[in-house]
C-alpha cells in the first residue's frame, strides 16, 4: 500500500527524502561528504553554534540534566523555565510568556484554549500548517480570508457578526514567501469587531523590528491587545515555543492546554540555550544589521536574474519557478555547484507555486551571496527551460498574490 503511495508521489514530483548533515548548523555543512554553502536555514542570527548559546547549554545539563522528566505540573518547573519565561515576557514587552517544547505545541495549546468561548475563527489562507492543524482541533467554524487581504476580512467579519468575539489568526512573516501580514488594519478590525488577533511570530521573533522583537514591534503596535506567539528554534537558534500575553492568559494557559499540561517539559539546556540567545540579540544589534544587509544583496541580486520573490520583506527569499518538477531540477543544479537550497512543493505552497526557498543569515558573507547570484546567472543562461518556467512563474507569483479564499489546506 504504502509503495504505490509512494510511487504516486515520486510521479508528481513530490517525494521527499531526508539528507543527513554531518557538521554544526552554519553557512557551511558537510552534505554527503562534500562541503555545500546553505541556504535553507532558519538559522537568521547564526545563533545556533555561537559559543554563548553553547555553553549555556552545556552548563544547564552539568546542573539539571537532559531532560525535565515530566510535564512542569507534574515534576515541577525547572528554574532555566522559569527565567526564560521572565526575559521572553520583558523581550516582548508583554505581562508574562509561557514556554513549549516546539512551537507547533504551542499553536496546538493556544489556539483551542482562546476558541473556548468564540463562535468563529478567521485565518489567513497561507497561514502555517500548526495553526491550520490548531484550527481543526476547535470546535468553533473555521473562515478563510484572502492572503493579507484585511478588507476581506473585513467583510467578513460584517457578515458574521458572531454574538460572542471571534479570533483572528495570522502569521507575522509568512513561511514561504517571506511577506509582512497587515498587522495595522489588522489589529483594526479585530478592534473594531471585538475580537482577540493571534499572531504567530515564529519568523519575525529576533528578527523583524527595531530591536529584532518581532512585527508587533515593526509595526509600532506594542501595548496593543495582541496575542504573540513565537519560537526558540529560529532566530535564536534552539528548539521549543513560546505565548507571550497578559499574566490572565498564560495562568489559563498552564490549566487549559493540552500540549502544555500532557508533554515532558522542554529540556533545560534549551530554555537555558534561548536566554543566552536573548542576551546576544540584545548586545549584539550589529548582528541583525548584517543579516538585512546580506538579505538586500541577496534579494536585488535574484531579482536582476529575473525570479519573481513574490512580496518578501524578510530574510526568506522564494525563487518562484511554478511546477513541481522544474524547482526539483533548479535544486539539483544548484547542489552540483555546492549550493543546498532544497525545493518547496505542495502541499507545502499551493499547486503551480514551487520555488526555491532561499533564506539568509547573519553568518552568510557578501562573497558567499555574490557566489550563488553567479550560480543563478550560470544555470539560467544554460536552461532554456527553466527561462520559460521563470516568464511562467512570474505568472503564476501574480496569481497566487491576487489568489481567492479556497479551503485551508497548509
Amino acid at each position: 500500500m504504502f509503495t504505490s503511495r509512494l510511487d504516486a508521489l515520486a510521479r508528481r514530483s513530490l517525494l521527499r527524502r531526508l539528507r543527513t548533515i554531518d557538521s554544526a548548523p552554519g553557512t557551511e555543512v558537510e552534505l554527503d561528504g562534500h562541503r555545500v554553502l546553505l541556504f535553507s536555514s532558519n538559522n537568521y542570527l547564526d545563533l545556533a553554534a555561537h559559543p554563548r548559546v553553547t555553553e549555556a547549554a552545556i552548563n544547564a545539563i552539568r546542573r539539571y540534566g537532559v531532560g525535565a522528566g515530566a510535564s512542569r505540573l507534574v515534576s515541577g518547573s525547572l528554574r532555566p523555565h522559569r527565567e526564560l519565561e521572565e526575559r521572553l515576557a520583558a523581550f516582548k514587552r508583554e505581562e508574562a510568556a509561557l514556554v513549549f517544547p516546539t512551537g507547533y505545541q504551542a499553536n496546538l495549546g493556544l489556539i483551542p484554549t482562546l476558541a473556548e468561548d468564540r463562535d468563529v475563527l478567521y485565518v489567513d489562507r497561507l497561514c502555517h500548517a500548526s495553526l491550520i492543524d490548531a484550527c481543526r482541533l476547535c470546535e468553533a467554524p473555521l473562515r478563510v480570508y484572502r492572503h493579507r487581504d484585511h478588507a476581506h476580512l473585513a467583510r467578513l467579519l460584517q457578515q458574521g457578526r458572531p454574538p460572542r468575539p471571534a479570533l483572528i489568526i495570522t502569521d507575522g512573516v509568512f513561511s514561504m514567501d517571506g511577506d509582512l501580514a497587515p498587522l495595522p488594519e489588522l489589529c483594526k478590525a479585530a478592534e473594531q469587531a471585538g475580537a482577540t488577533l493571534v499572531v504567530d511570530d515564529a519568523h519575525g521573533t529576533g528578527v523583524m523590528g527595531a530591536d529584532g522583537r518581532g512585527t508587533v514591534e515593526h509595526y509600532g503596535l506594542e501595548g496593543r491587545a495582541i496575542v504573540q506567539m513565537g519560537t526558540l528554534s529560529k532566530a535564536l537558534g534552539g528548539m521549543g515555543g513560546f505565548v507571550a500575553g497578559s499574566r490572565d492568559l498564560i495562568e489559563y494557559l498552564v490549566n487549559r492546554a493540552r500540549p502544555f499540561i500532557y508533554t515532558t517539559a522542554l529540556p533545560p539546556a534549551m530554555a537555558a540555550a534561548a536566554a543566552a540567545a536573548l542576551d546576544v540579540i540584545e548586545a549584539e544589534p550589529e548582528r541583525r544589521a548584517r543579516l538585512w544587509s546580506l538579505r538586500d544583496l541577496l534579494h536585488e541580486g535574484v531579482r536582476r536574474i529575473g525570479f519573481d520573490t513574490l512580496d518578501s520583506r524578510s530574510p526568506i527569499i522564494p525563487l518562484l519557478v511554478g511546477d513541481a518538477d522544474q524547482a526539483l531540477a533548479l535544486s539539483d543544479q544548484l547542489l552540483a555547484y555546492g549550493v543546498y537550497a532544497p525545493a518547496i512543493r505542495p502541499p507545502t505552497v499551493p499547486a503551480g507555486t514551487s520555488r526555491i526557498r532561499m533564506s539568509v543569515t547573519a553568518g552568510h558573507t557578501p562573497a558567499q551571496i555574490d557566489h550563488v547570484l553567479d550560480v543563478l546567472k550560470t544555470i539560467v543562461a544554460s536552461d532554456g527551460r527553466l527561462q520559460e518556467s521563470l516568464r511562467g512563474g512570474r505568472l503564476a507569483g501574480a496569481k497566487a498574490r491576487g489568489r481567492k479564499a479556497r479551503s485551508p489546506s497548509p
